[in-house]
């Protein structure tokens, strides 16, 4: 049983609530004592000669967190600044002795960077930003100054890891569920409690398409409760277009129409069939995996043998996790769909994301 279904289970019931409760009481004061560390100098942050800007969120998954990296790092790079992502390469397959880069190198292992590191060193190759894996981001963030002598490291997700100091706090707030109950992991999605907004430089609120203006409102006045001075921008994600995997063809949004299959390992794997649905298709099929589900050949068997065959619609993050042999399964038919952040209210709201980027000099 994986994790989230035995949370699932324990919620049904007053003593499953209350074991989740109890441990999220442990939960919480480990995070408290590991942001004690740093606040009493009994640990120290280290720092490298860059800047370094944080890209994270409160809450456990589904925010749109890759998004807006990869928006942030095709930004500073057709600006001609030097960027690199460093990442923890969150459940990697496979450890390895050092740092892994990410940087033109088609032979890469997805497995040994993690998928959502592997996935985005695809989108950026014609950008040439690397992206540099470590159990330590600060030896991430070392070997990229070392290897690229970057002017800007984003750190990928990095909001409770205090060890490599920034020099600023992007926070993700998904518009549609922001804090979920407003209790820490694992009763709650809160990964730190809420008082964290605090050190946000920006909150960027997403899928803003998918809620009211008076929800939106309402966000916005729960991030102000913790930060009053904060800026606050809306986001939402929107589709740009389809790839068949098997022809390596970019499609039209408007070329798939009907009934379709389509299957996915997100956080929120609700917004990703939510899109298709807005989109005009018919989900005849869908299967949903844990977040960072990997796939095996009997996965993409049953895909094969039970769609019908319906076009099949998977997402970059899953495709990059198919196993080795999926052409000998997956002859036709099956399509990624490629979705992009896009900051609302125009280029004064976009300026103000570039800013807590990299500040214009006064």
């Amino acid at each position: 049983m994986d994790l989230l279904a035995l949370k699932e289970n324990l919620e049904k019931n007053v003593l499953g609530r209350g074991v989740l409760k109890a441990a999220s009481k442990v939960y919480g004061l480990g995070a408290r004592m590991h942001r004690a560390l740093y606040e009493k100098g009994w640990k120290t942050a280290q720092s490298v000669n860059s800047r370094v800007v944080c890209i994270g969120n409160l809450t456990a998954g589904g925010t749109g967190k890759t998004t807006t990296v990869l928006l942030a790092a095709t930004t500073l790079a057709q600006q001609g600044t030097r960027v690199a992502i460093v990442s923890r390469g969150y459940k990697r397959q496979q450890k390895s002795s050092g740092p892994i880069i990410l940087f033109d190198n088609p032979d890469a292992d997805w497995r040994l960077a993690g998928d959502e590191p592997f996935m985005m060193s695809r989108i950026l190759s014609k950008y040439q930003v690397p992206i540099v894996i470590a159990d330590k981001r600060v030896d991430a963030a070392n070997e990229a100054l070392r290897r690229f002598k970057s002017q800007i490291i984003l750190l990928d997700d990095g909001l409770q890891h205090f060890s490599l100091k920034r020099d600023a706090n992007i926070v993700l707030v998904d518009a549609k569920n922001p804090f979920g109950n407003k209790e820490l992991l694992p009763y709650g999605i809160l990964r730190e409690p809420l008082t964290g907004l605090k050190r946000a430089n920006l909150v960027v609120l997403t899928h803003c398409d998918q809620v009211s203006a008076r929800e939106l409102e309402d966000v916005r006045d729960q991030v102000r409760l913790y930060n009053d001075t904060v800026e606050i921008i809306e986001s939402e994600h929107r589709p740009e277009y389809y790839v068949n995997i098997c022809t390596t063809q970019q499609m039209e949004l408007n070329q798939i129409k009907g009934p379709v299959a389509c299957f996915c390992a997100l956080g929120h794997p609700e917004s990703f069939e939510r899109t298709l649905k807005d989109l005009g298709l018919i989900l005849r099929q869908k299967w949903r995996f844990p977040d960072h589900q990997f796939y095996t050949e009997e996965n993409l068997r049953t895909f094969e043998a039970t769609r019908a065959g319906l076009p099949l619609i998977t997402t970059f993050k899953d495709f990059v996790k198919f196993p080795d042999n999926w052409r000998d399964i997956l002859t036709k038919d099956v399509y990624v769909l490629s979705v992009n952040l896009r900051i609302r209210g125009g280029e004064t709201e976009f300026a103000k994301f570039t800013n807590a980027l990299y500040p214009k000099k006064k």
